[in-house]
């Protein structure tokens, strides 16, 4: 079977979730999507993400949700994430963390789906266990269990995430990178049939400095204090990469980078 399998870059405040709710509904005007992975941990006003926000993306037909290093700022996410299977945070934490990094879902079609979530260490607070060993670890022991594999290789050096869609590549059927917001124009599908994208880019208003207030980001380089800005409002983009994957052989075979503007007066 060739399944259409959508991951969407960091979904960012309320702009981000309108422009995801508008992409999906979209893309299924075009075809059908088989799975849909959305990395929200920004989509809580810019600052985590809420129970309610992931029952929400669920109702949307959301199949797993990632997220990285700003998966704790609503504190309700240290509690709630344990009832939570399908809300990931990076599988390289150190143990005790709550939740967990992987996970395995039945897509439509009655195909399985497993999808890792890594966060990467330079550059990065706080520093994680090696998200290569990591990946290793679970592909050795729980990938055996799933038809298509996925990894949200969330990290702040491009050269980090290149590295890991190297390493992986013919071992899993995508490689996506997020966290930095901006979306890059390096797709394409590498030896052994792993798409890879260096950063799926940001659903949200872009706008503003990477989601956020311009006047507070630019305040904040200029005097070094520390703030965090407001997520902006306005015009919602959504970036994702679309990926056309075998699940027979867990290959991906095409990769397509997506990207939807919707003016504010939309609902």
């Amino acid at each position: 079977m060739m399944a259409q399998i959508l991951f969407a870059g960091d979904v960012m405040g309320s702009a981000g979730r309108r422009a995801l709710r508008l992409a999906l509904a979209r893309l299924r005007q075009e075809g059908p999507l088989d799975a849909v992975v959305v990395n929200g941990e920004n989509a809580a006003g810019g600052v985590g993400i809420t129970a309610t926000i992931v029952r929400e993306f669920r109702g949307w037909g959301v199949d797993v949700i990632t997220a990285g290093n700003h998966v704790w700022d609503q504190r309700e996410a240290l509690t709630f994430i344990r009832e939570e299977p399908r809300l990931l945070r990076p599988c390289n934490a150190p143990p005790g963390t709550p939740g967990a990094g992987w996970v395995v879902v039945e897509a439509q079609g009655g195909w399985r789906l497993g999808v890792l979530n890594l966060m990467g260490r330079l550059f990065m607070h706080p520093v994680y266990d090696c998200p290569f060993r990591t990946a290793d670890a679970v592909l050795a022991e729980k990938a055996t269990d799933c038809d298509v594999v996925l990894v949200d290789m969330h990290a702040e050096a491009t050269s980090e995430k290149t590295a890991m869609g190297w390493y992986l590549a013919g071992r899993v059927a995508g490689v996506m990178g997020s966290h930095t917001h901006v979306p890059t124009a390096d797709e394409r599908v590498l030896p052994g049939g792993t798409a890879y994208q260096s950063d799926a880019g940001m659903c949200g208003c872009y706008d503003s400095v990477i989601g956020v207030d311009r006047d507070a980001a630019i305040r904040r380089f200029i005097t070094a204090l520390p703030g965090h800005g407001e997520a902006v409002d306005g015009v919602a983009t959504f970036c994702g990469l679309l990926m056309t994957v075998d699940t027979g052989t867990g290959r991906c075979s095409a990769v397509r980078r997506v990207r939807y503007d919707f003016p504010q007066e939309m609902s």
